[in-house]
């Protein structure tokens, strides 16, 4: 059923295809040529050619009629199709405008976080570099106590012994 409705479609839209090109004015014109012809040259009478013509033409704008709906009907819910998967693709886009937006956040922390990080490493050179400068400053003080410590007891015999007591 569906495959001979397929063929009937099909064949509508070839139909109406033609009918609207130039190759169906020419054949038109050659048609109604003849039928006057054959008036002319007396096959048929003028009534009778006039009747068979008019049957004709009243029968093939029938089916032109239907035909045309047929492919109105088919372009419709072609476009209807189209319609559906234009507002998928806008959902789609959508979906990945929220994704970029995201994402554009995620960056945003991201470089917020990094200048965090950086910001906390200077602080923390800053610190160790103040701490670095304040033990060669007590190594230098602990230096100069043991040699004056040195030099003190060096001089003084009496207190070296007893300190050596102890």
């Amino acid at each position: 059923m569906k495959n001979s409705s397929h063929k009937i479609q099909n064949t509508a839209l070839a139909f109406t295809r033609w009918v609207g090109s130039p190759s169906s004015l020419v054949t038109h014109t050659i048609i109604f040529i003849g039928f006057f012809a054959t008036v002319k040259t007396g096959l048929i009478g003028y009534d009778e050619m006039l009747l068979v013509l008019t049957t004709i033409v009243s029968l093939e704008a029938i089916y032109l009629a239907i035909f045309i709906q047929m492919t109105i009907n088919r372009t419709t819910q072609e476009l209807a199709e189209v319609g559906e998967d234009i507002e998928e693709i806008q959902e789609d886009i959508g979906e990945i405008q929220e994704d970029v937006d995201e994402l554009q956040e995620d960056v945003e922390d991201i470089v917020e976080e990094d200048q965090t990080e950086k910001l906390e490493e200077s602080h923390e050179k800053a610190t160790l570099d103040e701490i670095q400068k304040d033990l060669r400053k007590l190594l230098g003080d602990v230096e100069r106590l043991r040699n004056g410590h040195s030099n003190t007891l060096s001089q003084n015999p009496d207190t070296n012994r007893g300190r050596q007591n102890l």
